[in-house]
């Protein structure tokens, strides 16, 4: 298959993949009602890095120790991510969780500016801002930010734009398949330890959550992040984030469909910018006349 293939194959699996992720934010808030977060996380995560670790053992058996600590380094971003969004989901809306999680396709080229000194454009600095208006929009447009809920969000988004940078990276040198056992386990058996300590460990019971555990284990975390991962060796991590910026979009529109939720004039003004600022972190550039070849 072409390079050219691959990339359109992945690129419209991830936008599948975007969608269940969406979908997933509906069926997470109604699970984690029924179980402590910490226990639906590990309980998600575990089961999904024994699959891919099954699939994928003898490139994880080869996977050399830098290996090892890319995929570790992956999973405590993957981790802080998961952490922060399930518990701001408990306290904030589907919407708002799907938009601000969002922010993340935004945060990404402004932390690898300020951290792996890559280049940024004007456009993505601007974007920035315009994100950040949305989000106060979206949060209510008041003088304190709930920090209960949509504060959490906003690291999740902070930890999954380091996870996009971090994956770019890795992806390149290492096994994907390995990679990824080693950052789900990374997750699972974090939140499996935190939830121990807290003591919210419980057995998983009813449709609602074993639904839930199923297509978040089996299809958004092990097939979905393996996607993204097979995605970003043939496409850079701003068209994946982009590509992946429709997950709020999704994730608003089950909001709407499956829990009745509604945002207010102001939320969707915020809403709006900040769809507007992710679109245009990848979309600007490509605007832009090619430059003119020097004359001979």
């Amino acid at each position: 298959m072409s390079e050219t293939t691959l990339r359109r194959g992945a690129e419209g699996a991830l936008i599948a993949i975007a969608a269940v992720w969406g979908l997933t934010f509906v069926m997470v808030q109604d699970a984690i009602e029924l179980l402590p977060t910490m226990a639906f996380l590990a309980y998600r995560f575990i089961p999904a890095a024994l699959i891919v670790a099954v699939i994928f053992w003898r490139p994880l058996r080869r996977l050399p120790a830098e290996g090892w600590r890319a995929g570790l380094v992956m999973g405590a971003f993957l981790a802080g991510g998961y952490i922060f969004q399930t518990l701001g989901l408990e306290q904030t809306t589907v919407s708002n969780t799907g938009f601000i999680t969002g922010l993340f396709v935004v945060l990404t080229p402004v932390l690898g500016a300020i951290f792996l000194r890559q280049r940024i454009s004007a456009v993505a600095w601007v974007a920035a801002v315009a994100a950040m208006l949305g989000l106060w929009l979206l949060s209510g447009a008041s003088d304190s930010f709930d920090l209960r809920g949509d504060g959490l969000v906003l690291l999740c988004a902070f930890s999954l734009a380091a996870h996009i940078l971090a994956t770019a990276s890795a992806v390149r040198r290492f096994d994907v398949g390995a990679l990824l056992a080693v950052q789900l386990g990374v997750v699972g058996l974090t939140c499996l330890v935190i939830g121990a300590l807290a003591g919210q460990l419980e057995r998983p019971e009813g449709t609602t959550v074993w639904s839930a555990l199923i297509v978040t284990s089996l299809v958004a975390s092990a097939l979905g992040f393996f996607v993204q991962s097979f995605a970003q060796r043939h496409a850079p991590p701003a068209r994946t984030a982009l590509i992946l910026a429709s997950e709020p979009a999704f994730a608003g529109l089950f909001g709407w469909l499956l829990n009745d939720e509604r945002l207010t004039a102001t939320g969707w003004i915020g809403a709006a910018l900040i769809m507007a600022a992710i679109v245009s972190v990848e979309i600007a550039p490509r605007l832009r006349p090619p430059r003119p070849l020097p004359e001979a």
